[in-house]
């Protein structure tokens, strides 16, 4: 079947504000081609074999009366209480347990029948017997209240389950932060230790520098040092050694020459030779030598005496160089 062909039907079973599409063997509600007739605030599937109405059927907030009576509906829609309009349900010999949460929305519901429904207990102590235009008036009343009721425990319930979840996201989220403080302060401590261990390659690094330079300085120092002392050596231990070799051997060679002089003499004197022609000048330069000496005795005690003080200091600049 066609959906023009459905729809020219359903124009068919629509009379004024009323749809009738009773006893027409239907296991499915048309309800987007139902939505083409706002008007029609009456609607009447009893009769039928629908086992569940379809999402698209609570978008029909015009409906005012609906009679799903005699049908096989083992469950209603979560949505049903969109129907915000709808003030008479009938649902008489239906497999219905129980209701959607969303029935207590029916705020404007004033006739129900929920008779030959296997209803839970609860729910069927609220229903009552509906047998009458009161009895059913009263199933209303105490079914939207007992409705209201079970949607206030399922709020509450709703609100302890949010609840529950805020402190459980609260302590996911403390333990988070918690963690992230641990890693922060891990990382702070490694960074910290990082640095303490590069500190202390520094302060080596500049120990050892310190200490090379400082090996240097004293190096440097004692080859200065080194360098003075064999600068003295050179210059103050050095040159009185080739004089005081020179003065030796110039008193070496005068003490041979006056021992040898003192030889001739003697034997001039002495011995037979003196009546030789050639001692006669001997005995006459030593005479004379004698008588100068005398002469110039008080001379050569003072020369005797500079030699002396020249020779102490020249000992004594000695020994400061060699300390």
């Amino acid at each position: 079947m066609s959906k023009n062909s459905r729809v020219l039907n359903l124009r068919d079973k629509v009379s004024g504000n009323e749809a009738d599409l009773s006893l027409c063997n239907l296991s499915e509600v048309p309800a987007r081609e139902l939505a083409s007739f706002p008007k029609a605030t009456v609607l009447d599937l009893s009769c039928n074999n629908i086992t569940c109405l379809p999402p698209e059927f609570c978008s029909l907030t015009h409906l005012v009366k609906l009679d799903l009576s005699k049908n096989q509906l083992t469950s209603l829609p979560d949505d049903l209480g969109n129907l915000v309009g709808l003030q008479h349900l009938d649902l008489y010999n239906n497999k219905l347990a129980a209701l959607p949460v969303s029935f207590s929305h029916l705020r404007s519901l004033k006739w129900l029948d929920l008779k030959d429904n296997p209803l839970e207990p609860t729910l069927a102590k609220a229903a009552g017997d509906c047998l009458d235009e009161k009895q059913c008036k009263q199933c209303a009343i105490k079914v939207l209240q007992h409705m209201r009721e079970i949607q206030d425990e399922v709020d509450r319930a709703r609100e302890k389950r949010l609840l529950r979840e805020k402190e459980l996201e609260k302590k996911r989220e403390a333990k988070q932060r918690e963690r992230e403080a641990r890693e922060r302060e891990a990382r702070k401590r490694e960074k910290a230790e990082e640095k303490e261990k590069r500190r202390k390659e520094y302060n080596a690094q500049m120990a050892a520098q310190a200490a090379q330079e400082q090996q240097k300085k004293k190096s440097e120092e004692r080859k200065k040092k080194n360098g003075q002392a064999a600068d003295k050596k050179v210059v103050v231990v050095a040159p009185p050694k080739p004089r005081r070799s020179v003065l030796g051997l110039m008193f070496k060679l005068l003490l041979v020459l006056v021992l040898g002089l003192a030889a001739v003499a003697a034997a001039c004197r002495l011995t037979d030779l003196q009546r030789e022609a050639f001692c006669m000048p001997v005995s006459l330069a030593v005479d004379d030598g004698v008588a100068w000496a005398r002469t110039q005795e008080a001379v050569l005690r003072q020369l005797v005496q500079n030699l002396s003080t020249a020779a102490r200091e020249l000992l004594e600049s000695t020994q400061t160089a060699k300390n």
